[in-house]
């Protein structure tokens, strides 16, 4: 029989991996930069924190979760999306009981069993941000800010940010009331989807990519001309920050987000050249209470490492890899073998990679091995150079080889790995 990799999943493969390595370093020192901690939850969850938390009515809940029963009879998923997990560990460690605010980040798989595409997988992975126990507008700039500074500095052109405002408790029953009004004489043409929607969540359709549901909501209300006294001074204050921090942004009224959980700011993250969005978020001040914990204010964002990726690829932006191996030890003799690994070791103490023949290849043959792996360096070591205490290294890009004393090879290598 032969195996394949599930549908909607793929191997990252030497060479593709170092990829993966860069960016999420990246994420990790932008979160550093903005002090975040980072926070690692479970692969899956009760059933129910998804529902109750991202929303009964939303596609991920409805269409794409993997839900199944373990031996115990108990409903668990694998986590869908990472909000939802990290307020489950934000409640249950009764973390709202310390000084906020708290900042979290996590970096991991998500499933979701959509159709698979350029971009977009059924295991993919998201690295997201979290803020608690604040409701300061500038603190949703600054979030906005870190993931605007991680795109920037991977060498993305073009990156910008849509923004929009979905009101609060307060002030979206009556635009709710206003759009469903507006909607209801057009309904029958509404998509399927959408229909179902005007019960249960009728600004998700604002969000419907389907052509004509977009052109009967062209002219319907928009929330930001019915926001609250203080949803519409908050919303004030996050653009006045994004200007401050020249972050460019512009003003999508259509923009709700997949998620019901939001509140207030919403905000997607679009760039040059890549349809759809590479990753967005937006306020969530009434999560923490749905999970169970206390009536706590939070903000955060999470971004599509296989759509950074696309992107990347979209752009030919060439990251700055370095997966060659500092020195190949190339070896004649069983007495060179056997000391070549101890020097190996040293080498490696030293913080050099470092690889040797281990086919019994002869020289000839090292030599192209040494070549296909992009060694710096190659250090030949026989048994007349071990009974003049000396190693021949020799630069593989220039071809300028030397002679030195064995015991200066460490220093030798490392100088080159630093300095060049």
């Amino acid at each position: 029989m032969n195996f394949r990799v599930p549908r909607g999943t793929v191997d990252l493969m030497p060479g593709e991996v170092e990829k993966w390595q860069y960016i999420e370093e990246k994420a990790r020192e932008w979160c550093r930069r903005y002090h975040f901690s980072e926070v690692r939850t479970p692969l899956f969850e009760q059933t129910e924190l998804f529902r109750r938390g991202v929303g009964e009515t939303t596609d991920i809940v409805e269409k794409e979760m993997y839900t199944f029963e373990d031996r115990g009879g108990r409903s668990l998923t694998l986590r869908p999306e990472g909000t939802a997990g990290v307020v489950r560990s934000f409640v249950e460690k009764k973390v709202y009981g310390d000084p906020q605010p708290t900042k979290w980040y996590y970096i991991g798989p998500m499933y979701r069993y959509e159709r698979p595409q350029a971009g977009r997988q059924r295991q993919f992975h998201q690295f997201g941000v979290e803020v608690f126990g604040t409701e300061d507008p500038l603190t949703d700039a600054e979030v906005i800010d870190l993931g605007f500074q991680f795109y920037r500095s991977l060498g993305l052109d073009g990156v910008q940010v849509e923004l929009n405002s979905v009101g609060c408790h307060r002030c979206r029953p009556l635009f709710r009331e206003k759009l469903v009004a507006y909607l209801t004489p057009r309904r029958e043409e509404l998509c399927k989807d959408c229909q179902s929607r005007m019960e249960r969540n009728p600004m998700r359709i604002l969000d419907c990519k389907n052509e004509t549901c977009q052109a009967i909501t062209a002219e319907a209300p928009r929330m930001v001309d019915h926001l609250c006294d203080d949803c519409e001074s908050h919303f004030a204050a996050v653009k006045k920050g994004l200007d401050e921090l020249q972050v460019p942004f512009v003003l999508n009224t259509r923009l709700v987000r997949g998620l019901d959980y939001y509140t207030q700011t919403a905000f997607e993250y679009i760039v040059e050249g890549v349809s759809g969005s590479l990753g967005g978020g937006g306020r969530y001040n009434g999560l923490v209470q749905d999970v169970g914990g206390p009536d706590m204010p939070g903000i955060g964002f999470g971004i599509g490492l296989e759509r950074v990726l696309l992107a990347l690829e979209l752009q030919e932006v060439e990251l700055p890899l370095s997966i060659e191996v500092d020195c190949f030890l190339a070896t004649i003799g069983e007495e060179a073998q056997q000391r070549s690994l101890s020097l190996l070791q040293a080498l490696r103490q030293a913080g050099c990679s470092v690889e040797r023949d281990a086919l019994g290849r002869k020289m000839k043959g090292q030599l192209k091995a040494a070549d296909r792996m992009n060694a710096r360096l190659v250090a030949i070591l026989g048994d007349e150079e071990l009974q003049n205490n000396q190693v021949v290294v020799k630069e593989l890009a220039t071809g300028v080889q030397e002679t030195i004393q064995l015991d200066k090879l460490v220093e030798y290598v490392r100088d080159k790995r630093m300095h060049g």
